[in-house]
């Protein structure tokens, strides 16, 4: 999506980035949309970041997001929706979601419904440390079977460029 002003149809709930902080946008705001990927989106508001779920985007004046996954074929959390639901979720600065950025180190399902995610960010001092992992644990909960999610952000081993997808440092032009 390119980069456009839009006028927000209704107060929006968002969460400033990267504080994390909730937020409400008023009604009549103007806001640049200066990314949309995964399912939601970043917006420029006053001169700050904000992110706005997909389930919002009627406010921007755009077709609301719903993520459905395959039902699983037991009440077992299937390993698959879950790495979709991974896939969806994107930095709000970079164009790239966290798989593909190399932020998830593990992923462990438990038989009673539980998902526990071990994962990093680019650096101690990310902006979205408050709330990528919020993010990854609503997303993680929008699967019929997952009962509880739990994100646990390490910083061993660092992250570094070399754990991107080479579709990551296409994109990114790290060639």
């Amino acid at each position: 999506m390119e980069r456009r002003m839009v006028v927000v149809q209704r107060d929006c709930p968002a969460r400033l980035v990267p504080a994390g902080t909730r937020i409400t946008i008023p009604r009549d705001t103007f806001v640049g949309i200066t990314q949309a990927l995964g399912g939601s989106y970043t917006v420029n508001v006053g001169g700050n970041l904000a992110r706005v779920d997909g389930t919002d985007a009627d406010a921007l004046g755009l077709e609301a997001v719903e993520f459905t996954f395959a039902p699983s074929d037991s009440d077992q959390v299937d390993e698959k929706n879950v790495w979709e639901a991974l896939r969806s979720i994107y930095d709000p600065e970079i164009p790239v979601n966290i798989y593909d950025l190399g932020l998830i180190y593990e992923i462990a399902v438990t038989e009673l419904g539980r998902v526990d995610i071990t994962m990093t960010l680019t650096s101690p001092m990310c902006p979205v440390a408050e709330t990528l992992p919020g993010e990854v644990r609503n997303r993680l909960e929008e699967i019929a079977e997952v009962r509880e999610a739990v994100v646990a952000v390490t910083w061993e081993p660092p992250w570094d460029e070399s754990m991107m997808t080479e579709e990551a440092r296409l994109e990114l032009g790290l060639f």
